[in-house]
């Protein structure tokens, strides 16, 4: 979640904008307010695409979806243009936290919790089989956690009988991990193969684990193909109607009715203390007078725990938090990034959170003292000292770093953000096959895809952070909650020289770390294998800067 930006419309349709619920390859989604007051999810498709045609039935489609079912285990329609650009569509909000979210915070839930979630969720896909509609991309990402239960959200790719699929690049849809093994293989996604992804989604629900494993996309769907589900611990009678969802052969998976029958439920989900617990790890956000005026700057803000939070004399509004749910996901994510022409950036890190009370805001985490990096290693001061005229060189950290690359879901956890109007492109490894990862050297590059004329400088510094904190010798620690800053390598002006030509530089070679008055330099791949993240910062000086875009790679196998 954050504010408006200035790029951002006032209005979209008849609703008021209200502030960004996320972003991805198809389009922007917006929290909205109806004319009477109704809190609504605003997705817009971008404009570069709106011209694909595969891209624009897609959208067509995800909205006809969405108004045909009509469920109470769905996001109703509430308005849609689908006729000119801009293409939008808008459904109601659902206030809570993803599925994945709850349980990467929590961990597995209990096998009681499980049974009415998988009982709730089984009832949901038979209300949307109902209607003819096969779901396709049914995980934990696309289950909200709502008041009175589940919502099934996302129906970008989902299909009614006898459509046409709607792929790309020739890939199966859904997602590695939760996608049957007979779409993988190339037969159509039918009934059994949501009941498929729903077997998945519970096994990751009950032991807080991906249920085919980790690694890049290629080697989870050959586990979904040819290797049982992850359901080490979970109780026997459970991980018995778990395997026989996610059962190879199509046929002999049961079917809704006989799930919910097994699941054996006798109360309500919403009578479950667990469940109604999760709903508080919802992210809080403002739901009103985000911006007052049209387009315009919208400074970024940080969520309390107080039923009004006032805002600072700077930002000169003020919100009422509520918790937070996403009503329509965002389908994708491209290597093409939105950003603004330059001039502007903040500081980095949003949020004042402290997890496990380790690490609170303006204090760095595990020892990561906010000293100034250069070559050699040699400090641009303290806290206190004032940022230096001219160009960033090695940017330092204030806030604890948020952004975090999760290699299962190819998609990054992220801080404050700064978004904007220009193309960015960037190139990293996809493959374990890679020859850099290979030789444990990524190369990792970036460009702008148009540049503006007579572009003021855009400074961008490039950070790479393993998934464990390390100490002042450049050794792993125990702390998997990563919040350093990250290895960084120095700040380079994005409009330098040709802008066509990709901006190249390497990890670990021109990375390091400035730790308790000592600069370490970045360890091999091997020393922490898995998701590394990789961010990419708008430094204004060495101590502003801030989030443009968050992406990661997978180095290999975790160790153990």
């Amino acid at each position: 979640m954050e504010a408006l930006r200035d790029v951002d419309p006032a209005q979209i349709g008849a609703h008021a904008l209200l502030a960004r619920l996320g972003a991805g390859g198809m389009g922007q989604v917006y929290l909205g307010r109806s004319p009477g007051g109704r809190l609504v999810a605003v997705k817009v498709i971008r404009d570069e695409i709106t011209g694909h045609p595969e891209a624009l039935a897609r959208f067509r489609r995800e909205a006809e979806t969405v108004r045909a079912v009509r469920s109470a285990y769905t996001a109703n329609l509430i308005d849609a243009s689908l006729a000119a650009a801009p293409y939008w569509l808008a459904t109601e909000y659902v206030a809570g936290p993803t599925l994945g979210h709850a349980v990467a915070e929590r961990g597995g839930l209990p096998a009681d919790t499980c049974r009415r979630l998988f009982a709730a969720l089984a009832e949901g896909l038979a209300s949307v089989h109902a209607y003819g509609v096969t779901h396709r991309d049914l995980k934990p990402q696309n289950v909200i956690l709502g008041a009175q239960g589940p919502q099934l959200i996302d129906f970008g790719i989902a299909r009614g009988v006898g459509e046409t699929a709607l792929t790309q690049d020739g890939q199966a849809p859904g997602t590695p991990g939760y996608t049957a093994p007979e779409v993988l293989l190339g037969a159509e996604a039918g009934p059994a193969a949501d009941v498929f992804a729903l077997g998945a989604t519970l096994a990751y629900a009950a032991t807080g684990r991906p249920p085919f494993g980790t690694g890049v996309a290629t080697t989870v769907s050959y586990r979904a193909v040819h290797e049982p589900v992850d359901v080490a611990g979970v109780e026997p009678a459970l991980a018995g109607l778990i395997e026989a969802c996610v059962a190879k052969d199509p046929a002999v998976r049961p079917g809704l009715r006989e799930v919910i029958a097994r699941c054996g439920v006798r109360d309500a989900l919403i009578d479950d203390p667990v469940y109604v617990g999760l709903g508080a790890l919802g992210e809080a956000v403002p739901v009103h007078e985000m911006r007052t005026q049209g387009p315009g700057p919208a400074r970024g803000y940080t969520p309390t725990q107080g039923v009004v939070a006032a805002a600072s004399p700077e930002r000169g509004r003020t919100g009422v938090w509520v918790a937070a749910g996403v009503a329509l996901a965002v389908v994708g994510a491209v290597a093409v990034w939105k950003l603004p022409p330059g001039g502007q950036g903040g500081q980095g890190g949003a949020d004042d959170r402290a997890v496990g009370g380790r690490t609170p805001s303006g204090q760095s985490p595990s020892g990561q003292v906010p000293a100034g990096q250069g070559p050699a290693g040699q400090s641009s001061g303290g806290p206190a000292a004032q940022s230096p005229v001219g160009p960033p060189a090695y940017i330092r950290q204030t806030e604890p770093n948020l952004d975090d690359y999760n290699p299962v879901l190819g998609d990054c956890t992220r801080g404050e953000q700064e978004t904007g109007i220009l193309d960015m492109q960037t190139a990293l490894p996809r493959s374990l096959d890679d020859p850099g990862l290979k030789s444990g050297k990524v190369e990792i590059g970036y460009r702008v895809k148009d540049a503006l004329p007579d572009a003021p400088p855009y400074y961008v510094a490039v950070v790479v952070k393993p998934q464990h904190e390390v100490d002042e010798n450049g050794r792993s620690t125990d702390v998997t909650d990563n919040r350093q800053l990250g290895f960084v390598a120095k700040a380079r002006d994005l409009y330098e020289g040709d802008e066509k030509q990709w901006k190249l530089i390497t990890y670990p070679d021109d990375f390091s770390m400035q730790l308790n008055g000592k600069t370490v330099k970045a360890p091999p791949l091997s020393q922490d294998p898995g998701g590394w993240t990789v961010v990419f910062r708008h430094a204004v000086s060495d101590t502003e800067h801030k989030s443009i875009l968050c992406d990661g790679f997978d180095s290999g196998p975790q160790k153990g």
